[in-house]
């Protein structure tokens, strides 16, 4: 039984297919409500019966960990922690804040339901696609992230001292140089001085270079992912 229920959410065959494709309208459906400002019965009821579907598959989902991880009965434990599985559970809390009145304080929970998003990754190849380049590239990825990070760090430091007038804390200078590195260039903070200025045209020249290598690196992974047959097959 186990069995053809983990097939029926991880399998290939007509009815993983299918159960794919209910999953997906459901989880566009669930995103329907945030686009309104206000509630209706008829909102809340498409809340209520797409958080029952999800409750039920993240239970299924669970119970048929050991065949997804293959760690035996330690499997159980670790799938809450997996990354779907935490997506699934968040997207999920905010139903018992609409129903508990006791965590009505924490509305923040319903910021959570913009996740269920994520979980069309689950049943979209090309979100799959993109996720596996992610996770081949991650070591790439992850030093350019590194590159950047410490580039803001730098970049805010010098701006922060060479403008002190302009920037009143430490944060604003990160979020100029954010920003600046990006090449958004929102103009609420800019430098004022000849000084600060070459420094910010220095800032987003770099930040062009910076910004173009996670492109690069993710491009050249996804020609790889489909030289490789990862989503024509799929």
């Amino acid at each position: 039984m186990r069995e053809r229920l983990y097939s029926l959410l991880n399998g290939d065959g007509r009815a993983a297919m299918w159960y794919g494709r209910v999953m997906t309208v459901l989880i566009i459906a669930s995103l329907l409500p945030l686009c309104f400002k206000g509630s209706s019965p008829v909102l809340e009821s498409i809340e209520y019966v797409c958080v029952l579907v999800f409750i039920i598959d993240y239970l299924a989902r669970w119970a048929t960990a050991d065949l997804k991880l293959g760690k035996g009965v330690l499997s159980f434990l670790i799938y809450p922690f997996t990354p779907m599985a935490i997506i699934d559970l968040l997207s999920i809390l905010p139903v018992f804040n609409a129903l508990n009145d006791a965590l009505r304080t924490l509305r923040v929970l319903r910021l959570f339901r913009a996740l269920r998003a994520f979980k069309l990754i689950r049943y979209s190849k090309s979100a799959s696609a993109i996720a596996a380049v992610f996770e081949k590239q991650r070591e790439a990825l992850l030093a350019v992230l590194c590159l950047a990070i410490g580039y803001i760090l730098v970049s805010a430091l010098v701006i922060f001292n060479v403008e002190p007038d302009t920037f009143n804390t430490f944060f604003d200078a990160v979020y100029w140089a954010v920003v600046s590195l990006t090449t958004v260039g929102y103009g609420d903070l800019y430098p004022s001085s000849d000084v600060g200025r070459t420094i910010a045209m220095i800032s987003s020249l770099m930040g062009v270079a910076v910004v173009a290598l996670p492109s690069g690196i993710i491009t050249a992974g996804m020609l790889d992912e489909l030289r490789g047959g990862g989503v024509g097959e799929s």
